[in-house]
């Protein structure tokens, strides 16, 4: 048996000389998988781990603590859970707590629900790949009721494991061809790099179109044109990607704007894909969230019966937060009826998404209403959540405007400020020697120095020439407040140390 242990199996390889070598190694990796870029957790979060470890074993550093802006990880940031929700799964999680008296009897309701719909009333049974039908039926009530009455049918509802997972889903149906016909993708620049790096790992073309920043990140059509026949010299356009509320940009597209893109893709015969996961995050009072598929329906029946249209949804963000549950959901219209088989076959391969997670879901198309007993401390609660983000989202455009050298547009929706940053042309030609973008300097150097940790604007694309960093507005009214009173200091000492008596440009 001796033989047989590792010990004595590698000395006589070793003496042989024919150690055996990793069948996974860099150069038989999928080359996809080492396309993929996800800015939002890379190499930047990463140090931040380390620096954070190092500071809990009693490493000095200048500061006491690493403050992570970097993620829209609403609860991580100190946001509390929202009463009724928890509630909820926490019923549907351990049915014997409906017997309790401490629970209110529309959340014991909801729950009974919910659990009528799962396999032997349990949320530990799988569900149809699609969802459990009556959460897709509550889905479908909310979203006629958001629309202000456009039909919606249950039908096209699919749940998911977070908005992500139904994107992926929908850009692997539309994927094909080679060469000049293989499937291009449009997607706004500065993007959430969950788009890239699914565009990356199935060998898509990424179709740049660049939102406009002098006019608050708004979408021009313009672009889209100029993007789209640009890229039918070497792919074939199948798919425009939006994102409103913008991340990591933070603007609420007009509706005016809506109608452009979606007669664009009419003409140009475009699959829509509209990510709408912050739908209730919106703060500037001039601004208002349309749904793509309510302007669609005005638009009239021409458009509304032909164009194909996802949209996606998620209890990550808006006013619970509640990332960890990996609940949300897509709707999607016109889509051709072997096709929509075929979309079923391919989320069965994943079974379902978390049933847990569902349930999330549905408390969040279907809260309590004003004659039932959790409804005062559930507005309560979501007012005072969407309320603080508001106020944060002031502060951090005010403060970051009175910084030389760094221009934030107004934040009139998402989680996010992606203010422009200055960058001195001597910093610039440092950060090119060092193999790295100047913004992922700035951004190293601002956390080996602060604590803070945000994302470089390189991570979800900007024009040439210029230098962005994204941070979240979501930890604490105080905490923010420190956060942007030592960016601003950093960026002061920054511009000093590099900008000799160069002005910086606003």
């Amino acid at each position: 048996l001796a033989s047989f242990s590792t010990a004595e199996a590698t000395v006589v390889l070793r003496e042989n000389g024919k150690m055996r070598e990793k069948s996974l190694t860099m150069d038989t990796l999928n080359p996809q998988v080492k396309a993929v870029e996800y800015a939002v957790r890379g190499p930047i979060v990463t140090k931040a781990g380390d620096i954070e470890r190092g500071l809990q074993q009693g490493q000095k550093h200048p500061f006491t603590e690493v403050i992570k802006a970097n993620i829209g990880d609403s609860h991580a940031m100190g946001q509390k859970p929202i009463t009724f929700l928890r509630q909820v799964v926490a019923l549907c999680s351990f049915p014997e707590l409906l017997d309790s008296s401490i629970f209110p009897d529309d959340a014991k309701q909801r729950a009974r629900r919910i659990l009528q719909g799962c396999g032997g009333q349990s949320l530990g049974s799988y569900s149809a790949s699609q969802g459990v039908d009556c959460i897709r039926q509550d889905i479908a009530v909310y979203i006629e009721q958001r629309d202000k009455g456009v039909p919606a049918d249950w039908d096209n509802i699919y749940l998911t494991t977070g908005a992500s997972d139904g994107i992926v889903s929908i850009l692997k149906m539309l994927v094909s061809g080679q060469g000049r016909s293989r499937s291009g993708v449009m997607i706004p620049i500065p993007q959430y790099p969950l788009y890239s790096a699914a565009i990356s790992e199935m060998e898509a073309v990424q179709i740049n179109y660049y939102l406009d920043e002098d006019n608050c990140w708004a979408l021009d059509i313009n672009e889209l044109h100029r993007a789209y026949q640009a890229a039918k010299e070497h792919c074939h356009p199948r798919v425009i990607c939006i994102i409103n509320p913008g991340n990591p940009t933070g603007q609420v597209q007009s509706k005016k704007c809506i109608e452009e893109v979606l007669h664009f893709a009419y003409e140009e015969n475009l699959f829509v894909m509209s990510d709408e996961v912050y739908q209730d995050n919106v703060y500037s009072p001039d601004c208002q969230f349309h749904s793509f598929k309510k302007v669609l329906y005005e638009m009239g029946p021409e458009y509304f019966n032909t164009v194909e249209l996802a949209s996606f949804h998620s209890t990550s963000k808006g006013y619970s937060g509640e990332c960890g549950f990996r609940g949300g959901y897509m709707e999607v219209l016109n889509l051709d009826l072997e096709v929509k088989a075929q979309l079923v076959k391919l989320l069965s391969v994943r079974l379902c998404p978390p049933v847990s997670g569902q349930a999330a879901m549905d408390v969040i198309v279907n809260p309590p209403l004003p004659h039932e007993p959790s409804y005062l401390q559930f507005h309560k609660e979501k007012s005072a959540v969407l309320g603080a983000l508001a106020e944060k989202a002031q502060m951090t455009e005010q403060i970051l405007n009175t910084v030389p050298g760094i221009k934030c547009n107004p934040v009139q929706g998402a989680m996010y400020a992606f203010p422009r940053i200055f960058i001195p042309p001597r910093a610039v030609e440092e950060a090119m020697s060092l193999g790295i973008s100047p913004d992922m300097m700035y951004c190293l150097r601002l956390l080996e120095e602060t604590g803070i940790c945000l994302v470089p604007g390189s991570g979800f694309g900007q024009r040439e020439g210029t230098y962005h960093f994204r941070m979240t507005i979501l930890p604490t009214t105080e905490k923010l407040k420190v956060l942007l009173e030592k960016l601003r200091d950093f960026h002061i000492k920054f511009l000093k140390e590099y900008a000799s008596l160069e002005e910086p440009k606003r």
